[in-house]
């Protein structure tokens, strides 16, 4: 985690060097202290390692620091990143020009024991797969594929939801491929489709025109296997479609485009492969589907409908349905069982094939009810309609309106259920709209002028391309800013409101809108790399993740539809005898049915209207809204465990450094003990920080370049004998004076005398919450430095709001107790925990959970890492465009931290609405069961007809799904929006 945020720390310092003016020199990515022509560099990245290094004695962020500024020095250093927290160094370097043995003696000179873990260069033996499953209609269908996925040899974990209709897997792909994966699936009579393989490597596919022969495909994949960078290349001749495993840092593909052209002499044309079988796609062909079926169902049942309930009642047209043509068969019951037996048989298929699939693994689904619900009042219906034209003297009672009207009626809930559940989903379809559909490719000769501008698909930018970025259009990729100066609103993707101003450097986000000036960017994460692709797929897990709340669904849905066939055959035994044994009044069944068919009526009734679909639906569904609603709002939450935790929080755990503050310290009043000029006392300063890493030490340097305003870049004295002394401060020889600077332990560590009025000053200096820094000059304590991290504005009316909410609020700070006690004091926490090391907050956590508090912490996500995974909710604060910190469960990309508040507000919203969705689906289920076994029937008189009793299953379905969909008109709090009427931005 540590490593995302150095590795994008160090992709803004390789910014710095880039030309304010739209004429860049040509900077090819070679390793440091190596020239190389682009031949060589080819040769270069191509033979690029990874070591893996465990680093003893390391504790702070400084240590990281210094280990990491060492590697980097070396030459042939493509990136280093050091792991505080796990001890841990990560190189990516070329073999030509360093190994890792001059890697390892680098940090064990900086001081640190360094190990070379050779099993973790090794190809990691975890992947996680996603897949599209077809045709699951209910909870126990999602069940019976994940039991047969986590019984499959390799699989380590699978998760099947059944709002998105996919899959996720983690599995070991030493024991099997995702091949086998789909083949499991498949085995349990699913259709199953590959989304991604995760694997780390970059796909794209490409359409080829103008291919005709299997010769012709072998010749261009030769090609394209030649080119660097390109790993693995599948072709399918029939569709014409080439589809590529590359690495982007190497090539990508509008290179692929080049070389099939040329191959052909001109007669192939290559383009990326058209879109389909997405997401989007794949529900928009399910809506149609239903709504085709329902239509034709319609076409047959409407007539059956007005023959059976209507017609009878217009003497002319009664009369003539009532001819017989055979014995006692009339024509209107031979009209109405053609008419029934395409709704039955051919509109039905789907539930008859569901079934199928279900009852041959072992378990029972809704499609089980429904085929037994209109199959026994079909075939009922043949046997009446069969002994009519033998006898003559059988009156016959079909229900063939029974079966056609129920299929309709649930053909007609699942459509709407379908469109419902697409609208759960809108916040990642909009997420992926962001993208714009085109890009302008500027081309540089070597001196980097301008040669060409055209406009490309943005889905074929590369790593390293230069971007032109008009007013009003949106970024095409992530990267940094090469020239030019602008404004872009990025609310779409952090929420931040307010235009972010750009310039030569800084860093822009793929989706993002440029509001007024031109910019020229340098593409750096393209495709699944990029910003928005990674908080997509973070969404997308999230709406995967099961909340714990769902097992009770899941659990019900084992023995829900066994036990509905129970009831079913019980109801209809149960009046059947009662009819036989005249255990009730003849009167009580109407005139055109005898006790058999009113017995089956009951019974077909409590089979079709019990529904599991709506207690599957209860919770996924307000997941995905709830998620997708915090993804707008710049809070992406991942998962259900994390929604269903975050409700119950009554207790905060605040860090302070970039929290509770701005985290940009800034020397605030300078104490001279001694007389000396000031410019000379912070020469010798920051000639001995400039070498730290430490946060403070970099506000004390640039405070010292106020001294040295005539130079644009200052270089100091050389600091000799320089020593980091960690968790005290630095120590060095500067123009052969003896330079302390650091803590009051660092101080008397090195018996330095503290004067009295010192200790005064350093007293008074942590009572306004700032921190106090000692300077000593060959053993003389000359003078104390005050250093202050401004706190965020707002944050005491945070503190305030969590309170009415009932949440108790705590801060842990590594800081002293002087500075912790004043902050917590001016945002009105009680309760402090000061110099805590990273472990210590984590130790802090436990303890309040053993009391029974359910804990969230809210850190920065780097050293506070242990308390975030050990508290029930983690919340990383100030994540910008790297959201994949594994540590947090919640990630708060505006680094605001009124969003504290609406994670928690949003998460209580989400599960109120998943009880109330197991309220109506349980009580539907509890109080329609027995009305449509006939329990009110002796007393009212009221019997519920089953195509009546299967609408109104189809409708409890669509009425979960239309409940959850409420919540995508969440409102934060009111108290937040009085902060900003009050014009207190919280950030």
């Amino acid at each position: 985690m540590a490593a995302k945020f150095l590795s994008l720390a160090c992709m803004r310092n390789e910014s710095r060097d880039l030309s304010p003016r739209p004429h860049y020199p040509s900077m090819p990515k070679i390793p440091k202290g190596v020239n190389a022509s682009s031949e060589e560099e080819k040769g270069i990245q191509g033979s690029e390692s990874k070591a893996l290094f465990s680093v003893i004695g390391m504790t702070c962020s400084a240590c990281a620091g210094s280990v990491e500024k060492a590697v980097k020095r070396l030459p042939g250093i493509k990136e280093a990143v050091v792991d505080v927290l796990n001890n841990r160094a990560q190189v990516m370097f070329y073999p030509a020009f360093v190994n890792e043995e001059t890697i390892r003696e680098t940090i064990e000179d900086v001081g640190f024991q360094a190990t070379l873990f050779k099993e973790e260069i090794n190809e990691k033996s975890t992947q996680i797969c996603r897949i599209r499953i077809k045709g699951m209609t209910c909870t126990s269908c999602s069940t019976t594929v994940e039991s047969a996925l986590q019984a499959v040899r390799g699989v380590q974990k699978a998760q099947v939801a059944l709002a998105t209709e996919e899959a996720e897997v983690q599995y070991d792909p030493k024991d099997l491929s995702y091949n086998q994966i789909l083949e499991a699936i498949e085995d349990t009579g699913f259709e199953a489709i590959l989304i991604s393989a995760g694997e780390d490597r970059s796909k794209i596919q490409l359409q080829v025109d103008g291919v005709r022969t299997e010769n012709s495909m072998r010749i261009i994949g030769n090609s394209l296997q030649a080119l660097p960078g390109v790993q693995d290349i599948d072709f399918n001749l029939d569709l014409k479609k080439f589809e590529l495993s590359y690495k982007p840092d190497v090539t990508g593909p509008r290179n692929f485009i080049k070389i099939i052209e040329a191959t052909g002499s001109g007669r192939f044309k290559a383009m990326i492969y058209p879109e389909g079988g997405g997401r989007v796609a794949h529900r928009q062909e399910e809506i149609k589907r239903y709504y085709r079926s329902f239509l034709w169902s319609l076409v047959f049942t409407i007539p059956v409908f007005l023959m059976s309930m209507v017609f009878m009642y217009i003497p002319g047209i009664k009369h003539g349905l009532d001819t017989k043509i055979v014995n006692m068969l009339s024509i209107g019951e031979l009209l109405r069982w053609i008419l029934s037996t395409p709704v039955q048989f051919i509109i039905g298929r789907r539930f008859y094939i569901g079934s199928y699939k279900a009852v041959r693994h072992g378990s029972a689904n809704m499609d089980v009810l429904i085929a037994l619900g209109t199959n026994a009042a079909y075939f009922y219906s043949v046997y009446s309609v069969l002994r009519a034209a033998t006898s003559q003297s059988f009156e016959s009672t079909d229900f063939f309106e029974t079966s056609s009207m129920l299929i309709s009626f649930i053909l007609l809930g699942k459509y709407l259920e379908v469109l419902a559940k697409g609208k759960t989903s809108e916040a990642i379809e909009k997420l992926m709209d962001l993208a714009p559909e085109t890009a302008t490719l500027l081309t540089l000769d070597d001196e980097g002028n301008l040669i060409n501008e055209e406009e490309i698909d943005s889905r074929l930018i590369q790593k390293k391309d230069i971007i032109k970025i008009i007013p009003g259009a949106k970024v095409a990729c992530d990267g940094f800013v090469v020239w030019g100066q602008s404004h872009v609103n990025e609310s779409m993707i952090t929420g931040e409101s307010r235009p972010v101003a750009k310039r030569k450097g800084d860093i822009v986000i793929g989706g993002t809108v440029n509001e007024n000036g031109v910019l020229h960017i340098k593409a750096t994460r393209v495709g699944s790399e990029s910003a928005l692709s990674q908080i997509v797929r973070l969404v997308e897990s999230a709406q995967m993740a099961k909340a714990p709340v769902q097992k009770f669904a899941d659990r019900i849905s084992k023995f829900f539809v066994p036990l509905v066939i129970i009831l079913s055959f019980s109801t209809w035994l149960a009046w059947f005898l009662a009819g036989k044994l005249h255990g009730y009044p003849r009167s009580w069944i109407p005139t055109s049915m005898d006790s058999f068919q009113l017995a089956l009526q009951f019974g077909i009734s409590v089979m079709v209207i019990a529904c599991p679909c709506a207690l599957g639906l209860a919770t996924p569904t307000a997941v995905m809204v709830g998620t997708g609603v915090g993804a707008s709002q710049g809070v992406l939450i991942k998962g259900g465990q994390a929604l269903e935790s975050a409700h119950k929080v009554n207790c905060i755990v605040f860090d302070k450094t970039g929290t509770l503050t701005v985290g940009k310290p800034v020397v605030v009043n300078t104490r001279l003990l001694k007389n000396m000029v000031l410019r000379e006392f912070y020469e010798l300063v920051a000639a001995a920080e400039v070498n730290s890493e430490h946060p403070l030490a970099k506000a004390v340097v640039e405070y010292a370049k106020k001294f040295r305003q005539d130079e644009e870049n200052p270089v100091w004295p050389e600091a000799q004998e320089f020593e980091s002394i960690t968790g005290h401060g630095v120590k060095a020889i500067v123009r052969n004076k003896e330079v302390l600077v650091g803590n009051k332990g660092l101080m008397l560590a090195q018996n330095i005398n503290i004067p009295l009025d010192a200790e005064e000053i350093l007293s008074e200096t942590e009572g306004l919450a700032h921190t106090g820094i000692l300077v000593s000059i060959d053993r003389e304590l000359v003078g104390i430095l005050a250093i202050s991290d401004p706190l965020k504005p707002g944050a005491r009316e945070v503190v305030s709001i969590l309170k009415s909410m009932k949440v108790k609020s705590i801060v842990v700070t590594g800081d002293n107790w002087g500075t912790a006690n004043s902050i917590a004091k001016e945002v009105g926490i009680d309760t402090v925990i000061a110099e805590a090391k990273p472990e210590n907050k984590a130790e802090k956590v436990k303890e309040l959970q053993a009391e029974g508090n359910v804990v969230a912490m809210v850190g920065d996500g780097i050293n506070d890492s242990p308390a975030l995974v050990a508290a029930d909710v983690g919340m990383a604060i100030g994540a910008g465009t790297d959201i994949a910190i594994e540590a947090a469960d919640i990630v708060l990309m505006k680094s605001n931290l009124e969003d504290v508040i609406t994670a928690i507000d949003l998460s209580r919203k989400t599960f109120f609405r998943i009880r109330l969705n197991y309220l109506w689906a349980l009580g539907y289920n509890i109080l329609g069961i027995p009305i449509a076994a006939g329990a009110i029937f002796p007393s009212t008189g009221f019997r519920l007809p089953p195509w009546i009793a299967g609408a109104a299953m189809a409708a409890s379905s669509v009425s979960v799904v239309c409940c959850s969909l409420l919540l995508k008109y969440y409102k934060r709090p009111k108290k937040l929006d009085t902060l900003e009427i009050r014009g207190i931005t919280v950030e």
